[in-house]
Formats: structure tokens, C-alpha cells, sequence
């Protein structure tokens, strides 16, 4: 199968499905892709794989409040070979492909096992960070009506972080740690450069409501 075939089919079928939440809508999954395709450019690995996972990665989604949220990247799974297998995509890469995306949640803590996963769960994680991911920390933060910061300590100074409460403590739980989770080298220097961004954003953020 020829990859622009498969990628317009991909992005056929994300088009027909119900409308999700703006942080995980088709532009984040074409970011994804992106994402991607400068990464896999690097490194030794079967790019029809990486392209469809990364594609379909979020075929399915839950909120981040819902109960059953580190269920989302198994049913994406699912999904994703569903589809997979009406098209003339090669049988032998099915598994590849599902085990791609069930493990590129961090949610639900699937360690990569192949190149192929590596990349794509880079390629996600990637899109949580810098610019594009401030933005899509409070978009999610306004869908789940969570306040921006705890007015008595916003920057988690004399506390614990808890972003099931606090926008801004998301920063401290996950985001600020996703550059140390990278697999390839990368979206390692990637991932670093877009953290500094948002520790700027952070520090100018301190200085303005202070």
C-alpha cells in the first residue's frame, strides 16, 4: 500500500467519526504525524507502521475525567485494526500497528516495546509540550471545568500538585517530566527546547499574577 493512499484514507475515516474535544481533534492528530514523520527520518523503523499508528492513534477518546480514561489506547486499538483490515493494509503489520497505539497513552502506562511504538509515543507526547501544548492544557482544563490555578499557591511552592484540581499543577505532574520519558534522540532535543518554552511561559505567568 502506497502511503499517501493510506493517508488520505485515514484521514477519510477520522473526518466520518464523531467530533472530539479540541485537544485531540484531526489537527492534533495531523501534528502527531508530523511529529512523526521527522522522527521516524532518524531512525531504523517499518515507516507504513508508524504512519497508520500514529493516524489512528486517537481514533478513539475518552475525557481525562472519564473513569475508564486508561482504557481509551485499547480501544483505539481495536478500532484502528478494524478499519485497517477493510483496506489493502499488510496483514503482517496489524499487531505492529495495534501495539503502537495502545502504548502511546500515558495514561494507560503501556511500555513501547518496538521502534515502531517508540516513535509514535514520542511523536504524541511531543504535542503536550511547548506552545501547542500550553494551548491544549487549557483547552482540556476549560472542557473539564478545572480552575487554572489554586489562588493561594499556584506553582505547587509549599504543595503537592494535584492537577485533578488545578490547570496550571499539570505542568508539575506530567508535562515538565515528558522530556525525560522521550525514547529517541530526537524528540529528546525536541522535547527539552519545547520545555524551556513553557517553563519561560511559567516564570512570565509568576511574574503577572503575583
Amino acid at each position: 500500500m502506497r502511503l499517501p493512499e493510506l493517508e488520505k484514507q485515514c484521514d477519510d475515516f477520522l473526518k466520518s467519526l464523531p467530533a472530539t474535544d479540541s485537544a485531540h481533534d484531526l489537527a492534533h492528530i495531523r501534528r502527531v504525524v508530523a511529529n512523526a514523520k521527522r522522527i521516524v527520518a532518524n531512525e531504523d523503523a517499518d515507516v507504513i507502521t508508524v504512519i497508520a499508528a500514529s493516524w489512528l492513534h486517537d481514533c478513539v477518546t475518552l475525557p481525562k475525567n472519564h473513569p475508564e480514561r486508561a482504557m481509551a489506547s485499547k480501544l483505539a486499538a481495536r478500532k484502528a485494526v478494524d478499519f485497517l483490515k477493510t483496506l489493502d493494509f499488510p496483514a503482517d503489520k496489524l499487531t505492529a500497528v495495534g501495539h503502537a497505539i495502545e502504548a502511546h497513552s500515558f495514561s494507560a502506562g503501556i511500555q513501547p516495546e518496538t521502534t515502531e511504538a517508540k516513535i509514535v509515543q514520542d511523536a504524541d507526547r511531543l504535542d503536550a509540550l511547548g506552545a501547542i501544548g500550553i494551548a491544549r492544557c487549557f483547552a482540556v482544563g476549560g472542557i473539564i471545568d478545572r480552575p487554572l490555578y489554586n489562588p493561594e499557591d499556584p506553582f505547587c511552592e509549599k504543595r503537592l500538585p494535584d492537577d485533578r484540581k488545578w490547570t496550571i499543577d499539570h505542568f508539575y505532574t506530567k508535562l515538565f517530566n515528558l522530556a525525560e520519558s522521550m525514547n529517541t534522540e530526537a524528540a529528546k532535543k525536541e522535547a527539552h527546547d519545547r520545555t524551556n518554552y513553557m517553563r519561560a511561559f511559567i516564570n512570565q505567568l509568576q511574574q503577572e499574577i503575583s
